[in-house]
């Protein structure tokens, strides 16, 4: 389903495919459904009536949307936005089925080379907490 879904940009689209996900058929069963009270749980308050809503829960929980894959620029590590998704293997660019500790810390060593705040020429600190954060979420999922 995401992969039919992520060519599109249209909100009914969008909705379509965050209620594929939560196995639910509409917004209001969507609020109800107990996965996606937990999913949000601390998240600000979800306003449905917005197409950026809509945007947002499908970064998260669906898939890249169309337009948005191999993105560059400020925030953007291996095509990826990390201010939008959080996908941590891909900026990384490691395979989480084969990855090793040795592999993944080497690869957050040199991302934090590039990022630490300390670093006069590319340090970034928003860029640098959001790597440290990735790297915390993967190291103890192992």
């Amino acid at each position: 389903m995401a992969g039919l879904i992520a060519n599109c940009c249209k909100i009914e689209e969008l909705k379509q495919a965050v209620y594929y996900r939560f196995n639910v058929k509409n917004t209001q069963e969507l609020k109800n459904c107990g996965a996606f009270i937990m999913a949000t749980d601390g998240m600000e308050k979800i306003d449905f009536r917005f197409k950026l809503t809509w945007e947002m829960l499908y970064r998260k929980f669906v898939g890249i949307l169309s337009g948005e894959e191999n993105q560059q620029g400020y925030g953007c590590i291996n095509g990826i936005n990390i201010f939008n998704y959080f996908k941590p293997w891909q900026v990384f660019g490691l395979d989480p089925k084969t990855a090793t500790k040795e592999e993944i810390k080497s690869a957050y060593y040199r991302l934090s080379k590039i990022y630490h705040p300390d670093n006069p020429e590319t340090g970034d600190r928003g860029i640098f907490e959001r790597v440290e954060i990735m790297y915390k979420s993967i190291i103890t999922g192992i």
